[in-house]
This record gives C-alpha cells, structure tokens and sequence, in this order.
C-alpha cells in the first residue's frame, strides 16, 4: 500500500525468526531487520537528528524515533517489508531454535549431515539465530574445535554443546 495508507498503524508484536528481528504491524503487515555484522537499531528522542551517513532506515512512532544503522562498508543489513504470515513464514529457512529444544531434536540437527563444527553450527537450515560470533563463544564454552567433525562427536561433547547452545546467547541476552 502507498506509504499514507500504513500511517498510524500500531506495532502489536516483537518476534525472530533465527538472526531476523520482525516487527509486527497491525493487518498482518511485518517488518523483518536482518542486522547482519555492522548493523544497529538505535532508538532516538522525539526530534532528534538521525547520524547521516550510516543511517539506513527510520521508523517515526510518537515518543521517538527507531534508526536501522550499519558502520561496515560491505551494507549487508537489510529490511524487507512483508504482507501476510504466509510470506513471513517463507523467510524461516527452518533451523530448530536451540533456546527451545531438547538433547535429542538438537543431536539429530547437529549429526545430518556430516561437517565441522563451525558450519553445522551457523547453518540456518539446522540450527536458527546462531552466527559467526555465538558459534565461536559457543564453541569455546564447550571447548570444542571448530574444525570438529559432528561424525566424531562423543555422547559428551554433544552434551557440552548443548548446554553450551542454551547457556552462551542467554548470558549475552541478559548482558
């Protein structure tokens, strides 16, 4: 629809889908943000000044201003503007959320197919919303090389790994 017609539509919801953060409008109008490395939402005063040249999109609301930014060069963030749940629901590359599963759905995702660590982990096809930098804390916290095979995966170190999956992004959460 043409921009005045979305004026005054109220956000009635936050969610993810994996690294995505999408803000939900009212008529099944979403807003999906994919910060990527470099970007940032900021939130500014009523009236305040967004930075000029890293600034790439701006939502007004009535008590300030939300600012999608990206310091990098390489302008990976993006924003994608969806109507309906069933094309939101096709942005899902299916990847099961380590927060809310279980050893068991984990190990299975991890297993098939075999690769290292490091990509079985960032795959959003297996595991959602964990990137480069949480794989690496992840990693470390269960003392795991990234080079790993998942084949050669002990019972343990599967456990470590989950545990360590659940643990990492809710200490940086609360962080």
């Amino acid at each position: 629809p043409p921009p005045e017609v979305l004026e005054g539509i109220r956000v009635t919801g936050l969610q993810r889908i994996g690294k995505r953060i999408v803000l939900a409008f009212e008529h099944e109008r979403y807003l999906v943000i994919h910060l990527m490395v470099a970007g940032r939402l900021r939130w500014l005063a009523a009236g305040a000044k967004p930075p000029a040249r890293i600034s790439l999109a701006t939502l007004e609301f009535a008590h300030g201003t939300l600012v999608l930014t990206e310091a990098g060069s390489l302008r990976r963030a993006s924003l994608n503007v969806v109507a309906g749940a069933s094309p939101l629901a096709a942005l899902d590359p299916g990847g099961l959320d380590p927060l809310n599963s279980d050893l068991v759905s984990f190990t299975a995702r991890l297993l098939n197919p075999n690769a290292t660590l490091k990509r079985a982990l960032t795959d959003p096809h297996r595991l959602s919303g964990i990137g480069n930098a949480y794989s690496d804390e992840i990693l470390h916290a269960a003392k795991l090389s990234p080079m790993k095979l998942t084949s050669s995966l002990t019972a343990a170190e599967v456990a470590r790994l989950f545990d360590a999956a659940q643990r990492t992004p809710e200490t940086w959460i609360e962080r």
